[in-house]
């Protein structure tokens, strides 16, 4: 149902080389069997993520970055859409409010881990302390290390709470984005969501996407993977992160929890 274990291990990110791979390879896949195969493992997803939430045990916490109109929206709307809501938190997270620069960088994802039973969705997350922070002047160069320390600490916690971690980095392409954004700039219902940032970002993109292979270089690990996902085939990008959430949820082989059912048939047919 899912993809293999070769394919998506190939997404496994080289420390040596983060973003070397074609962001537009298929795997030998079409649009219309990726399609297909992704509409069959959304029904097998939504049992698991029911039973996760009935169990209330583990937690899922999905990190998704990746450049403008790389599609993190898309994969919340297209992967998890049609998931109980109940058990569902997705996040997106902006540049820092005023009250968030208060705390310490990490405390306004700390504060929305997702708890027993929830899968999470982080649409952005703490990994843009070393970037984005970065370059709106929210931190000097000489944070960075502490803040790379911060974050390799707070995800060895996440296991011992419970909260198994899936980071997807999806890979875009210059000239994609750059059809993306022209797409953006013909559609209406698109258009409002523009700013001149992402004209100013786009100029930048392989300034930006350097930054973004030193990040991932230094944060890979076996026990915190990051995956970088082909994101210039929406489809194909679609499929490989349902597979590996797939993957996640057959790691922790859940099962309906064996409780003792509150009332008998007895108790029930003595209302009558």
């Amino acid at each position: 149902m899912r993809l293999s274990d070769a394919i998506l291990d190939e997404c496994l990110c080289d420390p040596a080389a983060p973003l070397a791979r074609d962001p537009a390879r298929c795997h030998g896949f079409d649009k219309l069997q990726a399609q297909t195969q992704l509409a069959s493992l959304k029904d097998w997803l939504r049992v698991q993520q029911t039973m996760l939430w009935a169990n209330r045990r583990d937690a899922l916490l999905l990190v998704l970055q990746g450049p403008d109109c790389s599609g993190k929206n898309g994969v919340i709307r297209r992967v998890l859409g049609g998931l109980d809501p109940l058990g569902l938190s997705p996040l997106s997270f902006q540049a820092p409010s005023e009250d968030e620069r208060q705390h310490d960088f990490l405390w306004r994802y700390r504060t929305r881990l997702p708890s027993p039973g929830m899968l999470g969705v982080f649409n952005r997350s703490y990994y843009e302390a070393l970037v984005s922070d970065l370059r709106d002047g929210l931190c000097a160069p000489a944070d960075i290390p502490l803040r790379q320390a911060a974050i390799e600490s707070f995800e060895r916690q996440l296991p011992t709470r419970g909260i198994h971690t899936l980071k997807c980095y999806l890979q875009l392409s210059a000239d994609e984005q750059k059809q993306r954004l022209h797409r953006r700039l013909e559609q209406p219902e698109k258009r409002w969501k523009l700013t001149l940032g992402d004209l100013q970002d786009h100029r930048l993109f392989a300034q930006q996407q350097a930054q973004w292979a030193d990040v991932l270089s230094k944060s890979h690990s076996r026990e915190a993977p990051w995956y970088v996902i082909p994101a210039d085939h929406r489809w194909l990008r679609d499929l490989i992160v349902a597979s590996l959430l797939a993957r996640e949820f057959e790691r922790l082989a859940l099962d309906w929890p064996a409780r003792p059912a509150p009332f008998s048939h007895a108790d029930l047919d003595s209302t009558s």
